[in-house]
């Protein structure tokens, strides 16, 4: 069997410590217990990350990365923005369900420990592969009339609003339902609130 590249070790470790980071916590979570996790030495982790906040920035542009491109499949489509918008929100709920560490390290990690982030990730730098096929979709939405023409971070925000608030209920096990079941009642409702006011 062929002996992982460095870029295939390293990702496996962003993976490693995903899931620690998402279970157990940022703070409590050490360098030593993801070696420990993946039968690493903790000198061997140091070759790949210097730090445990170098580890989490990376592991942030990582998820962004995967983000971006599944976001970019569907920018590619040639079909109307609310179906665009339903296969956005499918793909979220989607990932909650089958890589619920990316979700939660995003929504628990990244927005709650803004200070791990503070050099090297400002505004949106770590997660621009994710924010720019979203800034692309409402662009395109806009040129074809399908969406109205509004500040992007108003957007963005209702977007994001609405998909990070069920997920995070998802996580608390407050919903009744699969997140799955909620796809066609969120799309429906992101649609109502982007598109332009004289459609029906």
């Amino acid at each position: 069997m062929a002996k992982p590249t460095k870029e295939e070790r390293k990702e496996s470790i962003m993976l490693g410590a995903l899931k620690l980071f998402s279970r157990e916590g940022f703070y409590t979570t050490t360098i030593p217990d993801i070696a420990k996790a993946l039968n690493m030495s903790v000198g061997n982790m140091y070759n790949y990350f210097k730090s445990k906040d170098i580890l989490a920035k990376e592991i942030i542009k990582y998820i962004s990365h995967y983000l971006g491109q599944e976001i970019r499949k569907i920018n590619e489509k040639e079909i109307a923005t609310k179906e665009k918008i339903h296969d956005i929100v499918t793909i979220y709920f989607k990932t909650a369900q089958k890589e619920p560490e990316m979700i939660e390290y995003f929504l628990r990690v990244y927005l709650s420990n803004r200070e791990v982030f503070k050099d090297g990730c400002e505004g949106m730098i770590c997660v621009s592969d994710f924010v720019t096929e979203i800034m692309i979709f409402f662009e395109e939405g806009v040129q074809k009339g399908e969406l109205r023409d509004q500040d992007f971070f108003s957007a963005f925000g209702l977007f994001m609003g609405y998909l990070g608030g069920m997920v995070f209920l998802h996580g608390e096990k407050t919903l009744p339902e699969s997140l799955e079941w909620y796809i066609d009642d969120i799309s429906y409702n992101i649609y109502q609130a982007l598109k332009p006011h004289h459609e029906v």
